[in-house]
């Protein structure tokens, strides 16, 4: 990286910008609740590891386009321990982003990084992949995950540093001025994740730090959606259902994910408090899941069983607390 770029880098923002980042539990945001939170920017989640994409990518930028957002970034859940998984992750992220987003070189691409035993060299990997297909690279992490990764190490191979540290409580609803007091003072921050509730919208919020973290982001309204390719009329075309509605009037929308509990939870036979309960959960439950639905208390998410399914609460869906943690 040329030291005018580093010096750039260095450069204190003189007046602020918020960004939102938007996931498949975003998808319920409508345009006028975008209005309300008056965003500008936003970073779109791709894709995790090699066998999952964001269901909802196009009707997100789509919508949070139409309600004022006006830059993109995207990133990928990484979930490799190794080199090798480092760039089959990293090409995952390019094809789907390039398929469903029509992401173009240049773009912002950031790599979430959240597991355990994630090597420093794999990161590097990883960005040095998305490098050299030409785009611009991102390093997302929680403050209290830092020791676990070389960050001097990382800072020439990416060219934007994100940075997770919540003042408040997870879930508790913050304002667009966070206190700068809980500013975690490390290296190379240009963007701060200060929250998981901004304006009470379930969505996290983040503050500018350098004017070298709006720079980088996609300057259109919006990437174009990606041409089509020509179906073949004499074939069926079959959808992937990816919403539905239950006997129960509760609508699912179909994510592969992965919940870890920080309290004890009761796996219910269905998604309401009122279901049977078929065993309660110790608290550091690793809990797989194919779908997920918001009620007007909860919101539940599906564990395929043996014999069918299992239901569990893992957020409020008045006050947006999660019972632990998503990945």
């Amino acid at each position: 990286m040329s030291q005018e770029v580093t010096k750039e880098r260095k450069k204190i923002m003189t007046q602020r910008t918020t960004v939102i980042d938007l996931a498949s539990f975003q998808s319920g945001l409508t345009v006028d609740n975008y209005k309300a939170i008056g965003a500008e920017y936003a970073i779109v989640k791709i894709s995790e590891s090699t066998n999952y994409t964001n269901p909802y990518i196009r009707s997100l930028i789509d919508l949070s386009a139409a309600g004022g957002i006006k830059g993109y970034a995207f990133y990928h859940f990484g979930r490799f321990h190794n080199d090798a998984q480092a760039v089959a992750e990293a090409n995952y992220f390019i094809n789907v982003a390039k398929a469903r987003a029509n992401v173009k070189p240049g773009t912002l691409m950031i790599l979430d990084a959240e597991i355990q035993g994630m090597p420093t060299s794999s990161v590097i990997t990883f960005l040095d992949t998305l490098r050299a297909a030409g785009y611009r690279t991102g390093f997302y992490t929680y403050k209290y995950l830092l020791p676990n990764f070389d960050l001097e190490a990382i800072h020439p191979h990416m060219d934007m540093f994100w940075l997770a540290a919540y003042p408040l409580a997870n879930g508790r609803a913050a304002d667009k001025n966070p206190d700068f007091n809980y500013f975690p003072s490390t290296n190379y921050v240009d963007l701060w994740q200060y929250t998981d509730n901004l304006l009470g919208y379930n969505v996290d919020g983040s503050i500018t730090i350098t004017d070298n973290a709006i720079k980088l982001f996609n300057p259109s309204t919006a990437p174009a959606p990606a041409p089509q390719p020509k179906v073949d009329q004499s074939k069926p075309v079959v959808n992937p259902q990816t919403t539905w509605t239950d006997n129960l009037g509760a609508v699912w929308h179909a994510e592969d994910g992965k919940f870890i509990s920080n309290t004890a939870l009761h796996l219910r036979w269905g998604a309401l408090p009122s279901a049977s309960t078929i065993a309660v959960l110790p608290a550091g439950s690793v809990i797989n899941y194919d779908a997920w639905s918001r009620g007007n208390d909860f919101v539940y998410v599906r564990q395929p069983r043996g014999n069918g399914y299992g239901y569990i609460a893992v957020r409020n869906a008045k006050t947006g607390e999660a019972y632990g943690k998503f990945e």
